[in-house]
């Protein structure tokens, strides 16, 4: 493996080396110090990035007169560009030799910050908590104070891939008030504000969002002004400001193509999309979704990218190229499950490595405790029986201690298992794992040759419900919503959220006749006046029906034709269930069923290490 790794750094170098060669830069000046030219490069690789590939070019060049600690330090750069091109795979064992090498521990914990940055991006999340856990044990003994920045800020920002907004943003704050007074601190109110953003603390009309903004635009740190401009227009969107968003961002596209990261491109391009199709501006949504699927990182489920093929699904079903739509949709599909089981792998990770930490500390204090016990045994061979059995009720309350922890680990490993295939709120199936129990119920009903039925169903107008009684009423609602119909479920029956205020249940062994009958009943139970309780406000939903004795068996296709049949509905008036018929054709959505609603957890930006 070791050699494996070390001929990718080779390759990762020469080609390196190749495109420096393709710039014919000079090399070294006259008198030029290189260690305060890689330190100005350094400070500068995200401000102004173009003069530091063109620096980099020069030195290594020139490698050859550079001292080892010089060379040492070249490296790294030369490891953290390839990074910030994307090429994560490459860049890896670049940093990986940096921090088994280098005789600089400075150098050796920026290279593991820059490591854990790269990790968590290429998806190898226990490995990149389990060294943030070691490199976070590190942060007191470290002296350098751009080193210390770089610890915090990779700290903070993996947290928040993890879903610990607090915890990041504390991360955040102490990389701020360790930022020097004659620095910038850009970086740090990045991290905090988009931490505080991601955990619903504050929103982009937040009016830390514009000093953010001016302060990075004052350092120079272009590249983290247009971050910031990424949580605000997202925000925006949301509000029902799409024309502010679209505004906002145009007026830094060039900018944002000018840094080359390819992650914030996507993200701003996926918003541009989302921002013109919600002002009805068809051919520039199908633009600047083109874009941004192009401008993904290769091979990776992101936010972005399930957001733009999502819009292109969208504009083919308006330009009414139903063939091209269901291909969008399925890579739609494809992604957005990636990119969710994604989500719920990050947060799996930080939990079974904070697990596994503190299992390591348990098993540092109990042969703390074995070593005690064992001093103990020597004297108690020199005294009385009595003093016998007080080392043996001692052994056994350690033993005790232990086992108690290995049934409290377990139990608690359980319940992240649980947690992982449940919805938040209503505590019913999340998308993935009502998909994957949907599937495994059509088969089984399959195999016994006996029919099956999909409802869907989306509650009407429930983002009036949101805007006139607030939120946590609208939570109320979705919770009642889900108490209804499980009053109406079998217990082979699936029941799970989609997404929204949008729900689908599979029937097993229900034929069409009596599975429209379950959702007419529902549907009334829906209607019907909440009957006490916190919630108070009355909302309606339509249905769609979709059974395998017309559609078949496939559960992508029952909810595409359940789908179709669900919009008649809403455009038919509303509150009401429609049985999907292959004969009939699929009827347009009314537009505003057709508003993109917000992805609950979005795909923070991820910066390259300072």
């Amino acid at each position: 493996m070791g050699h494996i790794r070390h001929r990718l750094s080779l390759c990762a170098v020469a080609l390196l080396l190749a495109s420096y060669a393709s710039m014919a830069v000079a090399q070294l000046k006259p008198g030029e110090d290189a260690t305060t030219t890689l330190a100005q490069a350094d400070a500068t690789k995200t401000s102004d990035h173009s003069a530091f590939v063109t620096t980099l070019a020069r030195l290594s060049q020139d490698a050859a007169s550079l001292t080892e600690k010089q060379r040492e330090h070249l490296h790294y750069l030369e490891a953290w560009q390839v990074a910030y091109a994307g090429d994560y795979e490459a860049a890896i064992p670049l940093l990986e030799s940096v921090v088994g090498s280098s005789s600089d521990k400075t150098l050796r914990f920026r290279a593991t910050a820059t490591l854990i940055n790269i990790l968590g991006i290429g998806h190898r999340y226990q490995d990149a908590f389990s060294r943030l856990s070691e490199l976070t044990d590190t942060l007191p003994d470290v002296n350098d104070p751009q080193a210390l920045l770089q610890g915090l800020g990779e700290a903070a920002q993996m947290l928040t891939t993890a879903g610990q907004y607090d915890l990041a943003a504390d991360y955040a704050e102490r990389m701020i008030q360790n930022t020097p007074a004659n620095a910038s601190a850009c970086k740090g109110t990045y991290i905090k504000l988009h931490a505080l953003y991601r955990g619903k603390r504050i929103v982009g009309s937040d009016p830390r969002y514009v000093q953010g903004v001016a302060d990075c635009e004052a350092a120079g740190e272009k590249l983290i002004a247009n971050a910031l401009r990424t949580d605000v227009a997202e925000s925006a969107i949301a509000d029902g400001r799409p024309q502010d968003a679209v505004s906002l961002l145009e007026k830094h596209y060039a900018s944002v193509l000018h840094d080359q990261y390819p992650s914030l491109t996507s993200q701003v391009e996926s918003l541009l999309a989302r921002g013109h199709w919600e002002l009805g501006e068809v051919e520039a949504a199908e633009k600047y979704a083109h874009a941004a699927v192009d401008s993904a990182v290769p091979g990776e489920y992101s936010e972005p990218l399930a957001s733009a093929l999502h819009t292109l699904y969208l504009v083919a079903r308006r330009h009414g190229d139903f063939q091209m739509a269901t291909q969008w949709l399925e890579r739609y599909m494809q992604v957005d499950k990636g990119y969710l089981n994604d989500v719920t792998a990050r947060a799996i990770a930080y939990q079974v490595v904070k697990q596994q930490v503190a299992s390591s500390r348990m098993e540092a204090d109990a042969l703390d405790r074995q070593n005690q016990i064992l001093h103990l045994q020597r004297e108690v061979d020199r005294r009385a029986m009595e003093t016998s059995r007080l080392y043996i009720a001692l052994l056994l309350t350690v033993l005790a201690a232990i086992a108690l922890w290995l049934v409290r680990t377990k139990r608690a490993q359980l319940r992240f298992m649980r947690m992982a295939r449940r919805d938040s709120l209503t505590g019913i199936c999340n998308r993935q794992h009502f998909v994957d129990e949907a599937t495994q119920a059509l088969q089984a009903a399959g195999r016994n040759g006996t029919p099956s039925c999909l409802i869907l169903f989306d509650l009407d107008h429930f983002k009036l419900v949101n805007d006139t009684y607030g939120h946590s009423e609208g939570d109320w609602v979705l919770l009642r919503v889900v108490a209804e119909c499980r009053d109406h479920l079998l217990q082979h029956d699936v029941f799970g959220r989609l997404g929204g205020e949008e729900f689908a249940i599979l029937l097993p062994f229900t034929d069409e006749a009596s599975g429209a009958k379950r959702a007419e009943m529902i549907r009334s139970a829906i209607a019907a006046p909440p009957a006490g309780g916190p919630s108070t406000a009355r909302v309606t939903a339509s249905f769609g029906v979709a059974c395998t004795l017309r559609h078949g068996a496939d559960l992508d296709r029952l909810l595409i034709v359940a789908d179709e049949a669900l919009y008649r509905g809403k455009a038919n008036g509303r509150d009401r269930v429609v049985i999907a018929m292959p004969e009939e054709a699929p009827q347009e959505r009314p537009q505003e069923a057709e508003q993109i609603d917000a992805v609950d957890h979005a795909t923070p930006v991820r910066m390259a290490s300072p």
